[in-house]
């Protein structure tokens, strides 16, 4: 049986990356349909650092602790859950608590570690792969041989996009701020980077003939760049607004070029939904991991004590790839 406390990591107050704390909680217990994780690793994301600015409320029945993504062994399984035992090694999307020794998730929202990685490895892939391949893949319907912008190339979100349009035959374009990630976003997979200060984005895919799918997580005055930057009969899949959400648009253009501008967030789901997702990507990409074709890109590792200076680190931006808690 787990332990009866747990270390985590509590947002104390909004605020900065300083109001987050080290606490002890007591370990969870998985009700029906959920398994309770010893957490090895958590990934650090952008909602965890909303959530702890107090600008991105848990939803009802959620941990109050950060952390949607982890990976580790199965400690206890709730009443129903079948397709799991004890000692498994999964990584899980989670509905919140992953900064713990321990977190309770729906079994359905778990995924084998793949064959060849690592659990640090493996904390990073629920948030992102469940986030690109709903909202590129399932909304956005991306087809081989497309072509696709993603903006922030070199953020968890971007390095994932990028290698999974890759594999699927698309072409891939991105954005990015220096020539150290515009080089990252290339190696990728990226047939082009576009250095967004120096380069305009809008001039460089109308060259190609338009976007026929962009991933979006600036909004802001990028919005109607994006509809400039679109192909006719191009889609605009928004998936977060560092920028704001509120711009003018002329929607004439929507309607004469046949755009379809679409988003979603990925938390409010529901679990039936997430499980679907979960699904899609154990069937079309967990393989394309497991034959190497496609890895997490790691930027840093930090203790779960210092998860301050690994939302710091996200926060400025420098890094490349997914920053992640040592837990276990």
């Amino acid at each position: 049986m787990p332990e009866q406390s747990m270390r985590a990591v509590e947002i104390s107050e909004p605020g900065g990356p300083e109001v987050l704390r080290l606490a002890t909680r007591p370990v969870p217990e998985p009700g029906a349909g959920q398994v309770l994780i010893r957490v090895s690793h958590a990934g650090v994301n952008r909602p965890d650092a909303l959530q702890r600015a107090g600008a991105y409320a848990p939803p009802p029945g959620a941990s109050d602790l950060p952390g949607l993504e982890a990976a580790g062994e199965i400690a206890a399984i709730g009443p129903g859950v079948t397709e799991w035992a004890v000692g498994d090694r999964v990584c899980a999307l989670l509905p919140g608590g992953g900064y713990a020794e321990h977190v309770v998730t729906p079994a359905a929202h778990c995924l084998p570690v793949p064959e060849g990685l690592d659990l640090q490895q493996a904390a990073c892939l629920p948030e992102t792969f469940f986030t690109v391949w709903s909202n590129v893949f399932m909304r956005g319907g991306l087809q081989a041989g497309e072509r696709f912008l993603v903006h922030g190339g070199s953020s968890g979100i971007g390095t994932t996009a990028i290698q999974l349009a890759h594999a699927f035959g698309a072409r891939v374009f991105a954005t990015a701020g220096s020539p150290e990630k515009c080089a990252a976003c290339a190696r990728l997979g990226a047939e082009r980077a576009i250095k967004y200060r120096e380069e305009d984005f809008v001039e460089a895919l109308r060259a190609e003939g338009g976007a026929d799918l962009i991933l979006d997580m600036v909004g802001g005055d990028y919005i109607p760049r994006n509809v400039k930057a679109l192909a006719d009969d191009g889609r605009l899949v928004q998936i977060a607004f560092l920028s704001g959400p509120k711009v003018e648009l002329n929607f004439a253009q929507v309607m004469t070029r046949r755009l379809t501008i679409t988003g979603s967030t990925l938390r409010p789901q529901s679990d039936l939904a997430k499980a679907r997702i979960a699904e899609g990507l154990r069937a079309h990409v967990w393989p394309l991991l497991e034959a190497g074709r496609i890895e997490p890109v790691m930027d840093s590792e930090f203790p779960l004590e210092e998860a301050a200076a690994a939302h710091a680190r996200m926060e400025s931006s420098a890094h490349i790839g997914k920053i992640v808690l040592k837990v276990g």
